[in-house]
């Protein structure tokens, strides 16, 4: 588990590959999908497949990877909506993290999800639709979710990932080693990737990591096995942001570095990483704020003085650029006019003096 605490001396700004491998971990897939409509399910015109009779699936985004089979440990997130009425009875991403579900031993309202769920690759999301009967059946349910009697359902669903596992281990009954274990063997999984500049699927296997940590679980957790957890965790989330700035999905990062921040307020590398994310936001002064903290951190390193240094040169240069609108704006001052020579004056003026010269002169030779 050698992360950034195991590399403080090397520099924040070395190429990527070595960076990642010493960062840290958190949260899962970035902002939650938007509809249009604020409610009700997404409009999608992609081809619609026939999964069974009862469950059809159209692909909002595209996944990667294999499917998941039997038994696998599914990590996902979806929207559920009763298809008569539009209702939107439960929505997993209000709760920030995702769901588990083992395929094969899926509660039986959720069969129909768990068929869809099967079709899917890690990172996809899709839209299904699902009949009464693989759902909440004839009775429906009148606890919560609260799904009227021979409700059709509409499910938009993301695959975060999921684990092949052949007995189909649920988190909850895994040791603590065993839960921090598996995620930072994802973690690897995901620097490997990440060194191949294969930035969804790196993004993937860190989120699959990050959902064996959950804040139900990390409240547990207390001493050393907190530490632990922290040291795989936090890599995870700096790494998540360092492929999103690669993605220039710049929010995503600030959101991710923030997470790390919330547990460790000077991490340097997490400052870093959210000044840059900022610079190309064009929130100079927040940038300029993370790394001036992240140099009090890492005084001698040569990267946050190179942003700081590009900070200044833009500061200057959007000064001169000011100047120069300002100056097209108002205009150089006013130059007074040259008057126009009245020769006649000038003509009146000569005579004046010539006639008063002679006159003097005049004057002189009759005193003598």
């Amino acid at each position: 588990m050698a992360d950034f605490e195991d590399q403080q001396n090397q520099s924040l700004g070395e190429n990527e590959e070595n960076e990642i491998v010493t960062e840290s971990a958190s949260f899962v897939h970035g902002e939650p999908p938007q509809d249009a409509t604020g409610n009700g399910p997404p409009k999608v015109d992609s081809e619609v497949e026939i999964l069974q009779g009862k469950v059809t699936k159209q692909v909002i985004m595209e996944g990667h990877g294999a499917t998941p089979s039997k038994y696998s440990t599914c990590f996902l997130h979806y929207r559920a909506w009763t298809e008569s009425t539009q209702h939107k009875f439960e929505d997993t991403w209000q709760e920030q993290q995702p769901v588990e579900m083992i395929l094969g031993k899926e509660k039986k309202e959720m069969t129909g999800l768990a068929i869809g769920v099967s079709s899917m690759k890690s990172g996809e999301r899709a839209l299904l639709h699902v009949g009464w009967e693989l759902g909440y059946g004839k009775e429906g349910n009148f606890s919560f979710p609260n799904v009227p009697p021979m409700a059709d359902i509409i499910y938009e669903v993301e695959l975060v990932g999921f684990d092949e596992a052949k007995d189909g281990k649920p988190r909850s009954d895994m040791t603590v080693e065993e839960r921090i274990g598996a995620a930072d063997r994802r973690k690897m999984d995901g620097n490997a990737l990440f060194k191949e500049e294969k930035l969804e699927e790196a993004m993937t296997q860190y989120a699959m990591a990050i959902t064996y940590m959950g804040d139900d679980f990390m409240f547990q957790l207390f001493g050393k096995y907190r530490d632990m957890a922290l040291s795989v965790k936090n890599p995870c989330h700096l790494n998540m942001a360092a492929c999103l700035i690669k993605l220039q999905r710049f929010e995503e990062a600030i959101g991710q570095c923030s997470i790390v921040l919330s547990e460790d307020e000077n991490n340097a590398k997490a400052l870093f990483r959210r000044g840059k994310a900022r610079a190309e936001l064009g929130q100079t002064d927040a940038a300029r704020e993370d790394f001036l903290k992240a140099r009090k951190y890492a005084p001698e390193d040569k990267a946050i003085a190179r942003e700081l240094r590009l900070l200044a040169e833009h500061d200057k240069a959007l000064y001169q650029k000011q100047k120069e609108i300002y100056k097209g704006l108002f205009g150089p001052p006013p130059q007074p006019k040259p008057k126009r020579t009245n020769w006649l004056i000038v003509f009146w003026q000569w005579l004046l003096s010539l006639i008063h010269g002679l006159f003097r002169r005049h004057q002189r030779q009759k005193s003598d």
